[in-house]
């Protein structure tokens, strides 16, 4: 970029401004921890059972709802019908709902008196209070990332793929699987980090379904209650780190499997 121009120099201040905003009240954060502190913290049991709980949950639920979110995301991209803009709005909901008020919709769904509540029931299992009403609290904050992500990639691939495909005797369901996932994989992956993201962090839903057992931020939001500032801060710290490994984990894998469907692209072309 050619910092000559004073328009330049504006957009570098304004953008450092942002991120300077970002960035220290993390950085403070850290500096405000002792390692002495963090070892400790590590070694807390409570502490790892929470991050543990909270990973593992919006791992699986965030794996367990692609399967249905992703191809609603094609429907979203490909067809028009009748209400296509109220199902879309349906979808973004849960994005603009406040926290407390999802977790209440939720609560209501899933209790003992809500329909999910009374199936549940019917087999012996409570879901307030329970990793799986985490996961569905997580899943109705965080699916519409998902959904508008893969939309958004299915979009963009060319619809004449598709449809040479259907015309060379493929079935809906192999061209589905062998263009359509293949062609939008890096917007479904950032789907996939988003949803994973943003059930992670959720407290306001999740602290009204279930207290107990405790995802870390609402350990975090215990330890603050009960102890103060400079007792969640380190639980803050260890659960940013483990958070941060795991995206850099996906982001990792997302993009090994970009370089490799890129070198077989390739590949073909200079076959052909």
């Amino acid at each position: 970029m050619n910092f000559k121009s004073p328009f330049h120099w504006v957009l570098m201040i304004l953008s450092s401004l942002v991120l300077l905003f970002v960035l220290a009240p993390l950085v403070g954060m850290v500096l405000h921890t002792s390692v002495g502190d963090l070892f400790e913290t590590v070694k807390d049991q409570e502490v790892q059972d929470s991050i543990w709980l909270t990973l593992s949950v919006a791992f699986i639920t965030t794996l367990f709802f692609a399967v249905g979110a992703v191809p609603l995301a094609w429907v979203m991209a490909r067809h028009q019908f009748p209400g296509k803009r109220i199902v879309q709005g349906l979808i973004d909901l849960p994005i603009v709902l406040p926290h407390s008020a999802a977790g209440i919709a939720m609560l209501g769904f899933i209790s003992r008196d809500g329909f999910l509540g009374k199936v549940a029931s019917s087999v012996g299992l409570n879901l307030v209070g329970n990793p799986g009403g985490i996961a569905l609290a997580m899943a109705f904050v965080s699916l519409s990332f998902m959904i508008n992500s893969a939309r958004d990639g299915f979009a963009a691939v060319p619809e004449r793929l598709e449809k040479a495909a259907l015309n060379m005797g493929a079935s809906p369901f192999k061209m589905f699987l062998t263009i359509s996932i293949p062609l939008s994989w890096r917007s479904i992956a950032s789907g996939f980090i988003m949803m994973f993201a943003r059930g992670m962090s959720e407290f306001g839903a999740i602290v009204i379904v279930a207290y107990h057992p405790m995802t870390a931020p609402v350990l975090i939001y215990e330890r603050f209650n009960q102890f103060g500032l400079s007792y969640a801060r380190p639980v803050s710290v260890i659960f940013i780190l483990a958070a941060l490994a795991v995206f850099v984990l996906l982001r990792m894998i997302s993009v090994g499997r970009r370089s490799e469907r890129s070198s077989l692209v390739k590949s073909d072309s200079n076959n052909a």
